[in-house]
């Protein structure tokens, strides 16, 4: 037996670490955390100075077994968790979970898997940070008291099954305001004027330093450049620089990742993971863009031996956020020799992100000559001004560009100018008005929503994949995929003494995956900056953060901390619950046209309503509709609303029974007796037809006939599937894990009965992978 047992939190990170230490080191992993607040109750004695309840996790009672069999095997046992404040606490729980109390236990961290840096890791040793450890346990206490308290209010006072975050219903409020901002911009149309003059073979493209508010202006200012000579009126050259950028944080890894990849910010972490765990990345969670004095040496030496010496410039960036967590380094390749991986796409593509910025910022800066020429006429106040831009050493640019999350469409490359000197004549070859229209606020991407919650303080490295991730599967926030709409423009040039004109048309507002609160997540943020304005506070959730870190620096008390919190914040609750109204999001469109009923929009049991009448008011029961998943309370028209009454629609018979389209909680169906099938995209419930909805069926049933492997007549709940990630077992409303090494079509009902016996079930729907 070893007389090391080294622990981690992933077998990946296990099976590099175990290939660069001999014999002597065992390396398990604890596969995350061990414990937790326990899942019933609060979990907290709010009375006993905030004490947490922990327990060990259902699925690692196995695990949390085997490591304590190994540990009383072992001589020492080392806790070699990440290095933040989750890496500690994930040590501490292990060393309290295991009794480690009573063995020689030393905690190391390194930025990175690699030989070198875990046997320096080995060879500096020490004890586990309480002080971490402490900021973690404040989050999460925190955490659980907000979301316990508040949810409920959330089920009495809106809807049942609801819930609240700190973290997760401030960054929803900031989707919110940005929809409204959107909502509230009305757009106006302004004249562009762009000129393309002629120098000998060479064709210059301009723009005129001045916008017409409109077609007649525009029209004059063609009419006034029909007989009129253009020259350079001046010329002017200047030197310029172009800076690297820092290497990457968390937050910046996300942002050009979702520019250049196309990536979410969970499948960035999780790629980047993967990387770190497999010895090729320093540590993913970070907001530093410090680099070590050996990466720093180790860049030089690659970009001189590559692109030579002229093209290196070691650089020392300082971090300007002072909450940066610890003293960590930014995301860097661990051997800036390798430029390429080998591995699976996502992760050859990230990590040669993370290579080429983290090279860049050890080059040296960019030099351009950058020109700008005056075009003009002695008759004209207006002038027209060409930029270009020559590239004299290209220095970092030769590896990198970085990528703007703010970057306007609309403006041209600045390409290379002929040579022109003032006095020149240009001969004009046409002159062009566009009509466009100013724009309204960008809805967030996931990237951009992470860049202003860092720019608020608002979470932290480890928290902004899980904030964005939560928001979204709670149903609060969705991408969705808007088409656009056709907009018509006027067109305009002059060409000669003749000015021609044309409307043209193009697609405007085409988004896709742009974040947009939903109904609910509008109504539930209302509420709650209603009533729980400080919790929904930017500069509040910010100093939240502030007093995490001032815990983890040991300057202040978590206990205290959570004390201060929790009093007003109880309070809040309790006036809540007693003394508010329910909050609906109602929305009064108007009045039936045949009945006079009134007609409203609102969140019911189920989403988003249309209701026609009042039983109090009318006397009768109300008629209720689903709004469609492309609809919004906030926006629909009475016509509209009236349109989902017409459903359920009866198509035709098929096979003796009645055949319906309709729309219900999980979208638009249609409906043959007892079998319901969801429409495909292209499909609309008010227009399907007959044949269409018999097509559907037929799929339905024969994916659902593909879908049985095998059933039991004597006990008809049990049932042999297939499934999203293989075959499973079902019983009743209950699905079970089937062992690798069998066979489905071969089991038994009694081998069933007893697979399901020896492991706990899963939630209906939720198949683990």
């Amino acid at each position: 037996m070893a007389k090391n047992l080294v622990i981690v939190e992933s077998p990946a990170k296990a099976k590099t670490i175990e290939g660069y230490l001999g014999k002597e080191f065992l390396v398990k992993s604890s596969f995350g955390h061990v414990r937790d607040l326990a899942k019933k109750g609060l979990a907290i004695d709010i009375e006993n100075n905030f004490e947490p309840n922990y327990e060990v996790s259902p699925d690692k009672k196995t695990v949390v077994s085997e490591l304590k069999k190994l540990t009383k095997e072992a001589e020492v046992v080392w806790l070699a968790t990440d290095e933040d404040r989750e890496g500690e606490a994930i040590s501490w729980h292990l060393y309290e979970t295991l009794g480690l109390e009573k063995k020689e236990t030393k905690r190391i961290t390194f930025n990175e898997i690699t030989k070198s840096a875990i046997l320096k890791a080995i060879e500096n040793p020490r004890s586990i940070n309480v002080q971490l450890v402490n900021a973690q346990q404040a989050r999460r206490v925190l955490d659980r008291i907000v979301g316990f308290e508040l949810s409920p209010v959330l089920w009495r006072k809106v809807r049942p099954s609801l819930s609240a975050g700190r973290v997760q219903s401030v960054a929803v409020r900031l989707l919110v305001e940005r929809e409204r901002e959107i909502n509230a911009f009305s757009s106006e149309s302004f004249f562009k004027v762009q000129g393309l003059f002629r120098k000998g073979k060479d064709l210059v493209k301009s723009d005129l330093n001045h916008q017409f508010a409109n077609r007649q202006e525009a029209v004059q200012f063609l009419e006034k450049c029909k007989e009129l000579d253009f020259e350079v009126q001046d010329v002017q050259k200047k030197p310029a620089k172009k800076s690297p950028t820092a290497p990457f944080t968390t937050s910046t890894l996300q942002q050009e990742a979702s520019l250049k990849l196309g990536f979410s910010v969970s499948r960035t972490m999780s790629v980047a993971q993967r990387l770190y765990e497999a010895g090729h990345i320093t540590y993913m969670r970070t907001d530093s863009v410090n680099l070590s004095n050996t990466a720093i040496e180790a860049a030089k030496k690659e970009i001189t031996g590559q692109y030579g010496e002229k093209y290196s410039k070691p650089t020392k960036y300082q971090t300007k956020s002072s909450s940066a967590q610890e003293a960590h380094e930014a995301i860097r390749p661990t051997n800036f020799g390798l430029h390429q991986i080998e591995g699976e796409r996502d992760e050859v593509r990230l990590y040669e992100l993370i290579w080429k910025r983290a090279i860049a910022s050890q080059m040296a800066h960019a030099e351009l000559e950058r020109t700008t020429v005056k075009i003009g006429s002695k008759n004209l106040d207006e002038v027209f001004q060409a930029k270009g831009e020559v590239i004299l050493f290209d220095g970092f640019l030769k590896v990198y560009l970085e990528s703007k999350l703010d970057e306007d469409e609309e403006k041209q490359d600045e390409g290379i100018l002929p040579a022109m000197s003032t006095g020149d004549r240009m001969e004009k070859e046409s002159i062009q008005v566009t009509e466009r229209f100013t724009r309204p606020p960008a809805r967030y991407v996931e990237a951009s929503l992470v860049k202003k919650l860092e720019e608020l303080g608002i979470g932290r490295p480890s928290t902004y994949a899980p904030t964005i991730s939560t928001i979204q599967k709670r149903g609060y926030v969705e991408k969705l995929e808007r088409d656009g709409e056709e907009r018509k423009y006027a067109y305009l040039e002059l060409k000669g003494a003749e000015i021609k004109e044309e409307t043209r048309s193009e697609i405007t507002g085409r988004e896709r995956n742009k974040l947009s609160p939903t109904d609910i997540g509008i109504v539930v943020t209302d509420f709650l900056m209603d009533h729980f304005g400080r919790i929904m506070d930017y500069h509040f959730t910010a100093r939240v953060e502030e007093q995490f870190d001032e815990i983890a620096a040991g300057l202040n008390e978590w206990t205290k901390m959570i004390h201060d919190f929790y009093e007003p914040f109880h309070d809040n609750v309790e006036d809540t619950i007693e003394n508010s109204e329910r909050a609906t999001g109602e929305r009064e469109l108007g009045a039936h046209p045949e009945s006079g009923k009134k007609v409203i929009v609102r969140i019911g049991k189920y989403g988003p309503m249309a209701q026609i009448g009042d039983e109090q008011i009318d006397g009768e029961k109300p008629q209720f509709a689903s709004l469609r998943k492309e609809q919004s309370i906030n926006s629909i028209t009475l016509e509209e609303a009236l349109e989902l009454f017409k459903l359920p629609r009866t198509l035709g018979e098929f096979e003796g029974t009645e055949v319906k389209a309709n729309v219900g909680r999980f979208g638009p169906y249609v409906q043959l007796g007892k079998l319901f099938v969801s429409l495909k995209k292209e499909d609309d419930p008010m227009t399907i037809e007959l044949d269409r909805a018999i097509e559907l069926i037929a799929e339905k049933r024969e994916a659902d006939a593909n879908r049985m492997i095998k059933t039991f007549d004597e006990n008809p709940d049990v049932q042999l599937l297939n499934g999203r990630w293989g075959p499973y077992l079902k019983i009743g409303k209950k699905n079970f894990k089937l062992p690798k090494d069998v066979e489905p079509k071969e089991l038994t009902l009694e081998q069933c009965l007893e697979i399901a016996e020896n492991q706990p079930a899963k939630k209906k729907g939720g198949r683990k992978k």
